[in-house]
């Protein structure tokens, strides 16, 4: 009567045996580590490079506990976070700029749960330590360069089909072309047709000017564009940081989160982040009268005065044409390097656009200057305004100035992660210290300890032999719940750990429920096997309906929440699913293996 088929035990052995896999690499902690790697496709990362980390650790007395190949990266392991720092400098003087060498945490398994794909949780902000960013995005610039784009793009295909026109002007959301007649205003609407159809057209045919707005779609359709590649280009740094399981997301219309744990130099990251690097090439006015007006305070339209970090020799300003003629939008890659006289540059490589638009304008101004304009935190300056000597192919461009090469450094990597769309405002910024993260990992963990420790003691008491296997199924349900969150890589926070809490009080609920049933049942004159099977059949359907409502609102959490909400979410349902076996299934088995092999039971001790 109270037997269970072979198969059913091997599942729930199965069920155990991974469970046990899959928690045991919590246990064993991380260990401080330097990660090697490479944004450049040309450079690999083999034996080669290990052997020059080995060397350079060694000239500087640090000994690592163990130096991984991992894909294309190298983890060099370290005892403790003194060493690890120390390394990562001697590692950086040996490999150059050329590598990215990033301080990271590594998990402490032995190899044997790696090669089985065992991997402990990903730990939160809360419990690892680290920086959380607020960042709001600048919606207004966001549309500002894409008239600038569009004002760039029309100027070269006006210039192009050979329609001579007056000049494009700027009014808020809006450009103006000016031309010289009717035929003029057709062919410059025929070329708007083709180069921007996204822009609605309005003529004025009395004074033959072309109007230009963006539609209202189109003006959404920036923003949400703006956000999700802002999204994308602080993926791409953080990549560059080294930073492992961070958290980007996109929090209402124009706010993104962005969450580092285990970041150890938060102002770094926060530089990185919150700064706007984008390269414009514009044209240098050189004409003395003009020069001097705007010296003087009257800036002729259509030019700005800039400052001029090269100042070579000139005045520390620079007169540029508004007209932007290439962006960082076209920037393939971008290394530190150094220029013909030694010093510290940017070296670029432009994709095909950018390459054709940078022959074209090379050829059309030889013997004039050409400025290389760095825009970051709305602080526009002139890098280097060299003198065009002849048409430049190839996309190869390169830029040099008054910068050390720390700033090239971080200029090169800011322009080949990718610009902005829109600069960010850091709204809020908060940063947990990793003596702080332990703190929450010890308080969680002894909370949950010391819950389950109350519970078992409870059914111990009050249950006896029933209570005993009440408790037992309750740790398996905690194990399998853990074995989850880290076979789903799941990242693990304070209300996570709640939910965890939330799921033994629940679990454990369903026990009481068969076990009253089974008193009930004896009560009224049932023999004792006959108890046991029809107290788990009556329980059953009690247990399903409560299981399911509260798995309701822990996915209703899941779909409409957001942040810590969705992390407590995740835990909850999983631990529903996980109680639901080890509660009905699991004590299930352990009962049939107690009682049901017996041929008379007396009685039950329940």
């Amino acid at each position: 009567m109270n037997r269970y088929p072979l198969w059913k035990y091997i599942v729930i052995v199965v069920a155990l045996v991974l469970a046990t896999i899959y928690t045991l690499p919590n246990f064993y902690g991380e260990t401080p580590a330097v990660q090697v790697s490479t944004s450049r496709q040309s450079i690999t990362i083999d034996t080669g490079v290990m052997g020059r980390v080995e060397h350079a650790l060694k000239a500087q007395g640090l000994t690592p506990d163990g130096l991984i190949l991992d894909g294309n990266s190298l983890k060099v392991r370290f005892h403790d976070p003194e060493t690890q720092i120390k390394a990562r400098d001697a590692i950086q003087h040996e490999l150059g700029d050329n590598y990215i060498i990033a301080l990271n945490l590594l998990t402490a398994s032995p190899d044997w749960l790696t090669h089985l794909k065992a991997y402990p949780m990903f730990l939160g902000l809360d419990l690892r330590g680290g920086v959380h960013f607020l960042l709001e995005v600048d919606m207004k610039a966001a549309l500002d360069k894409t008239m600038e784009r569009y004002a760039g793009d029309l100027r070269r295909e006006l210039k192009n089909k050979q329609v001579r026109y007056g000049a494009i002007k700027r009014s808020g959301n809006a450009l103006e072309i000016q031309l010289r007649d009717a035929d003029t205003l057709k062919s410059a609407a025929d070329v708007v047709n083709k180069t921007a159809p996204v822009l609605t057209q309005n003529s004025d045919d009395s004074n033959f000017r072309l109007t230009l707005t963006l539609k209202p779609e189109e003006i959404t359709r920036i923003q949400n564009d703006a956000v999700k590649q802002n999204i994308t280009t602080l993926h791409n740094r953080v990549n560059e940081l080294g930073v492992a399981e961070p958290v980007i997301q996109q929090s209402g219309p124009d706010r993104i989160v962005v969450e580092l744990p285990g970041v150890q130099d938060t102002a770094k990251a926060k530089d990185i982040l919150g700064r706007t690097a984008t390269l414009e090439v514009r044209m240098v006015e050189d004409d003395p009268a003009k020069v001097q007006d705007a010296l003087g305070g009257n800036v002729p339209a259509g030019y700005e005065l800039l400052d001029d970090a090269s100042n070579r020799g000139r005045s520390d300003k620079i007169l540029v044409r508004r007209d932007v003629e290439l962006t960082g939008d076209n920037i393939n890659d971008a290394q530190p390097g150094f220029d013909e006289n030694g010093g510290p540059s940017v070296n670029i490589n432009l994709d095909s656009t950018g390459a054709a638009i940078f022959r074209q304008v090379t050829a059309e101004n030889i013997g004039k200057r050409m400025a290389m304009i760095l825009v970051e935190k709305g602080r526009t300056e002139v890098v280097t305004a060299p003198v065009i000597r002849s048409e430049i192919g190839g996309g190869r461009v390169q830029i040099s100035g008054s910068m050390n090469p720390a700033e090239a450094n971080d200029t090169a990597l800011l322009l080949r992660a990718g610009s902005l769309a829109a600069p960010m405002n850091i709204v809020e910024e908060r940063t947990v210290g990793p003596s702080l993260g332990k703190e929450n990992i010890a308080k969680g963990f002894h909370s949950t300890l010391w819950g389950f420790a109350a519970i078992a003691v409870f059914m111990l008491i009050y249950y006896r032999v029933f209570g005993v296997i009440s408790a037992l199924s309750l740790g398996v349900n905690l194990f399998m719940l853990v074995a989850l969150l880290s076979m789903m890589q799941a990242t693990l926070t304070l209300p996570g750990i709640a939910a965890i809490a939330l799921t033994l009080g629940m679990a454990i609920d369903s026990n009481v429920l068969i076990n009253e049933r089974v008193r009930e049942e004896l009560r009224n004159g049932v023999p004792p096997q006959t108890a046991i099977q029809l107290g788990y059949d009556h329980a059953w359907a009690t247990i399903l309906d409560s299981n399911i409502t509260t798995l309701i609102a822990g996915l209703a959490l899941l779909i409409f929440g957001s942040g810590p909400v969705r992390g407590f979410a995740v835990v909850h349902c999983l631990g529903i699913m996980t109680s639901m076996f080890s509660a009905v299934l699991v004590s299930r088995g352990l009962v049939n293996l107690w009682y049901g092999r017996r041929r008379r039971v007396a009685s039950l001790s329940v």
